[in-house]
């Protein structure tokens, strides 16, 4: 099982951008999924709150299901901020989101049974090696804005056990438009009208407080609230608060499931730390302190996404409009070129790093990128803009074969 993992893409990446940092270069690192907290600090409560916390002795095991005012302070955040409204033995508390999408593919899918997912996506393929599932992925481009739609999806419903979506969506940064969520919805449903062992949604939301422009998160269960047994929600402080080290990661979803997830769980041993789960729980409930940190995140998420996209589009780069999350998609098409020759030019040339698609389950050279914004500063990547337009024209005017 352990041979069959396909290694991290970006976490190589991330070793050759250290390597190249560590000899002196100014690389604009935009390959990880992740925070500079010189740039994104955590929240000053949510600091504050494990301070105190470890100075009065919350250094013990924590409940396997969650600490209880954690657990009701999510109950909390999620029926104001999503609109889904679950008893507490609904909500399992995690060691951030992983373990819970881990404990949904384990607890609900059985060796040989189908899971599908769509491409590109994050590490929903090494979950199904793990737990001996049968991958269906579904490849998806920018015209359904890399996401999948319920005309492809119905093809492949009757042999699956499980659905996974990702809305913000990891790499992409696009987002589900309302109506086709509502759609795959109703598949889900009619599905389940007509067979014994269920079809349930995994929906992978850690991302839905980072929204810009007019882009609204949309939840299956709150278009259709009769899907509420089928549905198992992730959510997580990782991203929202900039807190990826912290590990406070849920999942919500019908009391049977979060039930056995949490046993099995529990056994593994996947307990958020006790002092983090009590200052989450301190700082969720306190909406006005939640907003002002939303809102200052997302306004520097997204004057960096907004200069990156406004500044390879200037030089002809195909991008997508920044929807959600902290990425942005480009698609360096140069002809004759692949993916890996353009991604070791532009960081040879204009110490410019990117992830292609194919560190993302995408086959082919599509010229497609991910562009990751939580490690960088504006004036690093307006900085970079010169250096990448002159990486590209090079690999434009050069004739193909010619070393790159």
């Amino acid at each position: 099982m352990a041979d069959g993992m396909t290694p991290s893409t970006i976490l190589k990446m991330a070793a050759e951008v250290r390597a190249l940092t560590a000899e002196g270069r100014q690389v604009c690192n935009l390959t990880v999924g992740d925070f500079d907290p010189t740039f994104f600090p955590i929240p000053s409560g949510l600091r504050e709150g494990i301070e105190t916390a470890l100075k009065f002795g919350q250094t013990v095991y924590p409940p396997p299901m969650g600490v209880p005012a954690l657990r009701e302070a999510i109950q909390i955040y999620s029926r104001l901020g999503l609109g889904l409204d679950y008893p507490i033995d609904g909500v399992l508390v995690t060691a951030g989101a992983r373990p819970a999408i881990y404990g949904a593919f384990r607890t609900l899918v059985d060796p040989g049974e189908g899971v599908i997912y769509s491409l590109p996506c994050w590490q929903y393929g090494n979950y199904c090696q793990l737990v001996g599932a049968r991958p269906m992925p579904i490849a998806c481009d920018a015209s359904t804005r890399f996401l999948p739609t319920r005309a492809m999806l119905e093809p492949l419903v009757r042999n699956a056990r499980l659905i996974v979506l990702n809305s913000p969506n990891n790499p992409t940064g696009t987002m589900f438009d309302p109506e086709v969520l509502a759609g795959i919805a109703d598949l889900v449903l009619e599905e389940n009208a007509r067979r014994e062992r269920p079809l349930y949604l995994l929906y992978d939301q850690v991302y839905w407080t980072l929204t810009y422009g007019e882009a609204k998160h949309a939840t299956p269960v709150a278009l259709r609230p009769a899907l509420a047994p089928y549905t198992i929600s992730v959510d997580a402080i990782s991203k929202a608060f900039a807190a990826t080290g912290l590990r406070v990661g849920w999942a919500l979803g019908p009391n049977d499931v979060i039930r056995a997830m949490g046993d099995f769980l529990a056994d593994v041993g996947t307990w958020a730390p006790r002092p983090e789960q009590v200052a989450t729980a301190m700082f969720l409930s306190a909406p006005e302190a939640v907003g002002a940190y939303s809102r200052t995140i997302k306004g520097e998420l997204r004057q960096r996404l907004d200069a990156l996209h406004d500044g390879l589009r200037a030089i002809g780069i195909e991008v997508t409009r920044p929807a959600g999350a902290i990425y942005l998609s480009a698609r360096f098409a140069i002809p004759g070129r692949t993916n890996e020759e353009i991604r070791a030019a532009l960081l040879r040339e204009a110490d410019f790093a990117a992830v292609p698609f194919q560190g993302f389950g995408v086959a082919g050279d599509t010229g497609w990128f991910r562009l990751s914004v939580g490690a960088v500063s504006l004036p690093m990547i307006e900085g970079v803009l010169p250096k990448v337009a002159a990486a590209v024209e090079r690999l434009r005017r050069e004739p193909v074969g010619a070393p790159v």
